[in-house]
């Protein structure tokens, strides 16, 4: 298997895009991509999305975006791994690329979530559940998330205020970040207690803001990447771990198989160690979920997960920098897209291109993991400085 690098990488903003479709956003998403890679086209396109079909009535999203955005007649497909959508077509890339089948590849992620009522939108969220016995009982993913919390809450006995510290700070981090959904919201301890709750334990300050957004990274040989990109950035590795889709066929509702599989996996394929990562752009889409990745993961141990962003372990100074550019809580969560949102700022980091109140002094690995479901599907990447 050939080495491979991220020699482009593109973002929309993140925002309710009332007067944009999902082919515009995707677009110019991957259009950037391109222009930062300085190249003109590419041997194939994957599409990671979720809920096009459902939300926008748009399915073939490949053949759609690379007709729109100029591509006429490469290979491309959509790639849907609920929430880890995005991720999985990073996978895809990676693969064709270090095969040796394409020498140029580009990973998509978009979506489109805001136009819809809300009830419309959590029922397609929630098919990413298992339709039987969770989406037929009423099981909303806020509804499985508050399951989760209410347990580690009782198990660890770590009081709810707590995860405050989580949501404080993703919504710093976002401040700086420009293409943030939240870039001018900052979250205090007093504001998240006294939030609106939406599923007991999980208030409104536990949880991601849909959105709309698209994001796109161009993936090539290192070999390439060497000879025709200034700034290529190391893709040490992309890997896929998976578990239960239902909560309750898990040993576990505290232990996340496979955030641990997915983990393992990226950091052995890489060579590294969870020493060597300088940063971890985790999927936060509810504060329980940070903490249960980061103890996953391996980085904390089980319980002790919320402890670590209460001392400030987790900043940018800290031990272990998360959400850099806010993640899902303060840059907003378009599901299909989310995934290459987090390699995007990866990259930034690794290059040197974070604003400067963001950037992680000295980064040169990071991790970033990408969780479809309640943890069914995980993604986890290893990016290192060329």
């Amino acid at each position: 298997m050939r080495e491979v690098a991220i020699a482009g990488v593109g973002v929309v903003p993140v925002r309710e895009h009332w007067e944009r479709s999902l082919r515009s956003l995707g677009v110019e998403a991957l259009r950037s991509a391109l222009i930062d890679a300085e190249a003109d086209s590419a041997d194939t396109l994957y599409v990671g999305n979720m809920c096009g079909g459902m939300l926008s009535g748009q399915t073939h999203l490949g053949a759609l975006i690379a007709d729109y955005a100029g591509l006429h007649g490469i290979e491309t497909v959509r790639v849907e791994a609920a929430c880890g959508s995005a991720a999985a077509a990073l996978r895809q890339a990676v693969l064709a690329v270090a095969s040796g089948a394409v020498e140029v590849a580009v990973a998509l992620g978009v979506e489109k979530l805001t136009e819809l009522s809300g009830e419309a939108v959590t029922h397609a969220l929630a098919t990413a559940g298992d339709a039987d016995y969770e989406g037929q009982m009423g099981l909303s993913f806020v509804a499985l998330n508050a399951l989760v919390m209410q347990r580690y809450i009782h198990e660890y006995g770590v009081p709810k205020d707590a995860f405050g510290a989580f949501a404080v700070l993703a919504h710093d981090n976002a401040t700086r970040n420009p293409h943030a959904m939240f870039n001018d919201m900052r979250v205090t301890s007093e504001q998240y207690a006294r939030a609106r709750m939406v599923a007991s334990p999980i208030n409104l300050l536990d949880s991601s803001p849909i959105a709309d957004g698209a994001a796109a990274v161009v993936v090539t040989s290192k070999d390439y990447a060497r000879r025709h990109t200034p700034r290529p950035v190391s893709l040490l590795s992309c890997e896929i771990g998976t578990d239960t889709l239902s909560l309750h066929d898990r040993e576990s509702l505290l232990w996340l198989k496979g955030v641990e599989r997915s983990t393992k996996r990226a950091l052995d394929r890489a060579g590294k160690s969870h020493g060597d990562i300088d940063l971890f752009e985790l999927h936060d889409a509810f504060s329980i979920m940070a903490a249960l990745s980061l103890e996953s993961s391996g980085f904390a141990d089980s319980g002790h997960g919320v402890q670590m962003a209460q001392d400030g372990e987790l900043s940018i100074r800290g031990r272990l920098p998360i959400s850099t550019f806010g993640g899902l809580k303060g840059r907003g969560h378009p599901v299909g897209a989310t995934g290459l949102y987090q390699v995007v700022e990866a990259v930034q980091q690794l290059r040197g291109d974070a604003p400067s109140d963001i950037q992680v002094d000295g980064a040169r690995v990071a991790m970033t993991q990408n969780i479809g479901g309640s943890g069914a599907t995980v993604v986890s990447t290893v990016l290192e400085r060329s």
